[in-house]
């Protein structure tokens, strides 16, 4: 069976990779498995540079098949930020609620209308020998004047979507899935994953 590592010592996120890939042959594991290896700065300019750097470097160390991803908010009034720093927004050790406080901060008196915004996701998929695959994922939405929901995580309660009628936040995880940039772009990483998987059967 074929090794994945995930490029993240995050562990929900890593379990949430297993369940999605649990059908796929494909020994998943995570950078915890690495202990020795060192953590990777993100400095990339865009969320798939990111990525790609992340693949890339743990592909090189490990010598294994990599995913990685990287996703952030972006807000029209404030020509794309947070953007890359999305998680670290108010600063290096920000949390969720000083992260929405700050950008409901530098929103002020920016009108609904005027409040557009995306959640953008890359995907890389990295390994020996193969070409190296970037697919991404977006959703459109709006930014609420005041956080909206109890579920999700970081910006969610935050995100409006218009065609849902709700924020995130306000959405189960498979009514989320609908939407979600990470899972539209998981899909398409999906499908390259089936190819490496039945070509390395074949």
């Amino acid at each position: 069976m074929k090794t994945l590592v995930i490029a993240s010592r995050n562990r929900g996120k890593v379990a949430e990779y297993r369940r999605l890939l649990s059908d796929l042959p494909f020994n998943v594991l995570s950078l915890a498995d690495y202990p020795s290896l060192p953590e990777i700065e993100e400095h990339g300019r865009t969320f798939a540079e990111n990525a790609l750097l992340k693949a890339q470097t743990v592909t090189r160390l490990t010598g294994e098949l990599a995913l990685a991803d990287d996703s952030g908010l972006e807000t029209d009034a404030l020509d794309g930020l947070p953007g890359i720093h999305s998680a670290r927004y108010s600063g290096p050790a920000a949390t969720d609620e000083q992260n929405n406080r700050m950008l409901l901060a530098q929103l002020s008196g920016i009108s609904p209308g005027q409040r557009t915004a995306r959640f953008c996701a890359a995907i890389a998929v990295t390994g020996p020998g193969l070409e190296p695959r970037i697919v991404e994922g977006f959703c459109g939405g709006e930014i609420t004047l005041s956080p909206r929901g109890t579920g999700g995580f970081g910006y969610d309660p935050l995100f409006f979507v218009p065609e849902a009628g709700k924020t995130f936040a306000e959405m189960d995880p498979a009514e989320k899935n609908n939407y979600s940039h990470r899972a539209r772009a998981f899909a398409s990483a999906r499908e390259i994953l089936r190819h490496i998987a039945a070509s390395a059967g074949s």
